[in-house]
């Protein structure tokens, strides 16, 4: 996990992505062309929560989201992804 100097406002949340997949389970190599975006990664960062709604993720909670949430960002040469908490679907 990585240490990143960024602090969410509000009801959002940073996500790292996780890697895309490599290969199929049947063993055949994916090009770059070609992979998938991932749709779930790790959260680094929390922010506050609205006034009424506490946040229920935490960091190092490993999430699944939407294939288009978040808006992308790239720190340091590591890309993330900060979004709402509306947008994460549930905690693996």
């Amino acid at each position: 996990m990585s240490n990143v100097n960024i602090k969410p406002l509000a009801d959002r949340v940073l996500v790292q992505p996780a890697a895309a997949e490599e290969k199929t389970a049947s063993g055949l190599y994916i090009p770059d062309t070609a992979k998938e975006k991932p749709q779930r990664g790790t959260v680094v960062a929390v922010g506050n929560g609205k006034k009424d709604e506490p946040l229920t993720v935490k960091v190092g909670d490993t999430v699944l989201y939407g294939k288009y949430s978040g808006t992308e960002l790239s720190v340091d040469g590591n890309d993330y992804l900060i979004m709402r908490e509306s947008d994460i679907f549930a905690i693996l």
